[in-house]
């Protein structure tokens, strides 16, 4: 087969496209087609989850952090090695910005890549209000995107009943049914790099939701529309006086700073169950830069890496394990004197709640933590910031004069959330005081995605070289 890609979407959250998703991967994995996948939007979980649970590589792409061109070009990196590709798509298909801009959303996604649509329609409770609701959704759907629709938690007795009237009535190809069962619950909220015997238990309950997909659902169909589409977009692009937008190297974000680099810079890296949220597309622009990138457990290594010329500490889930990392002191002290000592430091949102004196978790219980940030951080009982974030600093050094994109999403909030940077919506222009910064360091609660800006890994890996050099 050639290599064509599908995005699968929804009208709305919750619909049930991540289990879909899921069950679709694994299902042509076990066909021995070469997959891959993607995630629309900012989110770590799901491709975590596809690369762990599922064992097929997935990456983040984002209209938002990424330019249209940087967009193609992301897709377009190793395609040759996969027969198909699959992305997930976030929120309701159209909801982007701020739930008003097109930017961030799914469709968006499918436009810029000329990818075709599948849709996961939650069917419970609804009857001929699906066709309605349907209805609307096509007739949004200016560039014709949408290709098929799968009925998630019905029975093969009613999807039989409403197929004919979905395909008559809307001409949408209805690709199946998705019954609901109760047993499959494929939880990913607290998915990090968990222990053998979880993981195992997820594969298994993905095996299964493969089996009930290739029953119920026409994947052979899809894979037919998927693959004309990509016939299709050939014949557009090879009848076009434009150049590919696919075809090319990725745009050069390094900086002349790089060209510098006199040897490799030993980047420790935080990852555990912890640890575990990083945009591959950011680890992958250090290392294009000249970073070694050492991986360490702040949960179970006694110290840092040996040499370490600086820290990476990522997102993921302290609060969960802080008993843990506060019984851990030696790795605490590790961290405090290296970050004494003038040893550069990065750390979002996660790691940054690492850094502070102490960490309050659910239940009440307060721990110590790092001791590198005066106060502590504790569970407000709601959700403190949510969303794409546009970041400037006050003082020019990591973004030397530009601004950087990211995304937050929190429930913990911090005595001292920094004054460094000031942090606006996209949509509202809302601004708020944000981050640590200095010199030698950045923390802050918000995901930065470096290739936005990559000044900041330019500076980062700058002040690394410099580190190391003093202790040669």
């Amino acid at each position: 087969m050639s290599h064509a890609g599908m995005l699968l979407a929804a009208p709305a959250s919750g619909s049930g496209k991540t289990t879909i998703t899921c069950a679709l991967l694994a299902a042509l994995k076990k066909r021995n087609i070469r997959v891959r996948s993607f995630k629309s939007g900012p989110d770590y979980i799901d491709p975590m989850y596809h690369e762990q649970v599922i064992g097929v590589p997935s990456e983040n792409l984002d209209t938002f952090f990424s330019g249209e061109e940087q967009i193609r070009c992301l897709y377009e990196r190793q395609k040759e090695q996969f027969d198909c590709t699959v992305i997930e798509g976030a929120m309701g298909l159209y909801d982007g910005l701020g739930g008003t801009r097109p930017e961030g959303s799914a469709y968006h996604l499918a436009q810029t890549l000329q990818l075709p649509v599948f849709l996961v329609l939650d069917a419970k409770g609804m009857g001929r209000t699906m066709l309605a609701l349907l209805a609307g959704m096509l007739q949004y759907d200016r560039d014709h995107r949408i290709a098929g629709v799968i009925l998630n938690r019905t029975t093969e007795h009613f999807c039989e009943i409403i197929r004919p009237q979905i395909e008559e009535e809307l001409g949408l190809p209805v690709m199946g049914f998705f019954p609901e069962r109760k047993k499959l619950h494929l939880e990913s909220r607290h998915l990090g790099l968990q222990l053998p015997g979880e993981i195992q238990a997820l594969k298994e309950q993905v095996s299964f939701a493969a089996e009930i997909l290739e029953q119920s659902v026409d994947v052979d169909r899809m894979l037919e529309l998927e693959e004309r589409s990509a016939l299709l977009i050939s014949y557009r692009r090879g009848a076009s006086k434009e150049t590919n937008p696919g075809q090319g190297q990725l745009p050069d974000v390094r900086t002349e700073a790089f060209g510098k680099v006199k040897k490799r810079p030993r980047i420790a890296v935080a990852r555990d169950e912890a640890f575990c949220f990083y945009y591959k597309e950011n680890l992958r622009l250090l290392e294009e830069a000249g970073a070694q990138l050492i991986e360490f457990s702040p949960l179970r290594d006694s110290r840092l890496p040996e040499h370490t010329e600086g820290i990476l500490l990522g997102g993921g889930y302290p609060e969960l394990f802080a008993k843990e990392l506060s019984e851990n002191g030696s790795m605490r002290k590790s961290i405090k004197d290296a970050i004494a000592a003038g040893v550069p430091s990065v750390a979002e949102c996660g790691g940054f709640m690492y850094l502070h004196e102490t960490l309050t978790d659910d239940k009440g219980n307060t721990h110590p933590m790092a001791g590198v940030i005066p106060g502590g951080c504790r569970n407000t009982g709601r959700l403190v910031r949510f969303g794409y974030v546009e970041i400037e600093e006050k003082k020019s050094l990591f973004l030397e004069g530009k601004s950087i994109r990211g995304h937050e999403f929190h429930y913990y909030d911090s005595d001292h959330n920094g004054q460094c940077c000031t942090a606006a919506k996209p949509t509202t222009g809302r601004t708020w005081e944000c981050v640590h910064a200095s010199e030698n360091h950045w923390w802050g609660y918000p995901h930065l995605y470096y290739p936005s800006n990559p000044a900041f890994v330019s500076y980062f890996l700058g002040r690394c070289m410099e580190a190391g050099e003093t202790t040669d």
